[in-house]
């Protein structure tokens, strides 16, 4: 796997956890946490969506779904 996809496979897995952990979050909590650009978080959200992860209630709103995750360090 290249460096640049295990990059951005963690900070997705990371970003995950921190909306598990919060329970709800903006687009800009998850900007100013992670210190990425929101077009690179929307990507990302895009993906946890995709595979119905994360689901957005509100614009802009972001929660954890109730599909169960297996976690890996």
């Amino acid at each position: 796997m290249k460096p640049s996809t295990n990059r951005m496979l963690t900070r997705i897995k990371s970003i995950y956890v921190f909306i598990r952990e919060k329970g709800t979050v903006t687009t800009q909590e998850l900007v100013d946490e992670f210190g990425i650009t929101p077009r690179t978080i929307q990507r990302d959200l895009n993906v946890l969506a995709y595979n119905d992860l994360v689901k957005s209630t509100h614009r802009g709103i972001w929660t954890t779904t109730e599909k169960k995750v297996k976690m890996s360090s």
